[in-house]
């Protein structure tokens, strides 16, 4: 149970956790439109990034109330998480099981802090500790988006190719021959449905699917995320229901290691 937990924790604070997928990758021009166009209805990439940013997410705190099933080739767990999201400022993650506090993380733009109880042991560092030991360029903004049905990239950064695949607009970053990203979109609202990453050097991928979206305050937020990776050691599947979202009310964010727990270091 405690590696389980400590391998949710890390999902839940970087979106991809030990699949150690997601490699830095900072690219920089303007949106590339497709040469070739399916049909008449299909939009150009630099459309696209345009109407999925016109869904803006608008808040000050969210409040979520989630279910979580984590499956991977060895066993299956049904917990809880709390999470709590004061915007571009702090996340507070607690996952329970049997209604039981087990672990807390909270993360800041500077910090990444957890404890958990079964072996009593906590985690403080920054996003640079956790970029070098999992070969990734993390940041707060990427596991914000994550939790509120944002792309993990700012698209107005990149170069894409655009495509109509399965009745949603795809985009392909176009910067990275190795590490393929690919983003899809809600034809209508341009609402994100899916991301996906993977190396295939590597043989490694993981996509983030979101679904039934809903209104919250002009917001449109996913209540259901599935989270599935794919690497050497196996497959990894995370999915979060968000039972019940509470926006801009006053919340609190308490977080303290208890005496006694031993510090883990990373080198």
């Amino acid at each position: 149970m405690n590696r389980f937990l400590v391998r949710l924790l890390f999902v839940c604070i970087i979106c991809v956790s030990s699949s150690s997928l997601l490699v830095s990758c900072k690219a920089k021009g303007k949106v590339a439109e497709a040469s070739k166009k399916e049909d008449s209805k299909e939009l150009s990439a630099e459309r696209i990034v345009k109407n999925h940013y016109a869904n803006k997410i608008d808040f000050k705190t969210l409040y979520i109330k989630s279910s979580v099933k984590y499956e991977d080739e060895k066993q299956s767990q049904n917990l809880s998480a709390e999470i709590k999201i004061k915007k571009d400022e702090q996340i507070l993650v607690s996952i329970r099981f049997l209604g039981i506090t087990m672990a807390k993380a909270l993360i800041t733009p500077a910090s990444v802090s957890y404890y958990e109880k079964l072996n009593g042991t906590y985690f403080e560092g920054d996003f640079s500790t956790l970029s070098k030991w999992l070969g990734t360029d993390l940041d707060y903004n990427k596991v914000q988006n994550m939790l509120i049905g944002q792309t993990l990239d700012d698209l107005t950064k990149g170069k894409y190719q655009d495509s109509l695949i399965d009745q949603s607009y795809r985009l392909e970053d176009l910067a990275d021959s190795n590490t393929k990203k690919y983003f899809f979109f809600d034809k209508d609202l341009f609402l994100l449905n899916k991301q996906e990453i993977s190396q295939t050097s590597e043989n490694r991928n993981i996509e983030i699917l979101y679904s039934n979206y809903k209104k919250y305050n002009e917001n449109q937020l996913p209540a259901d995320i599935g989270i599935n990776a794919v690497q050497e050691k196996g497959k990894t599947s995370i999915d979060l229901e968000y039972n019940n979202i509470t926006i801009n009310e006053e919340l609190n964010f308490p977080y303290s290691v208890p005496s006694g727990y031993k510090r883990i270091l990373i080198k």
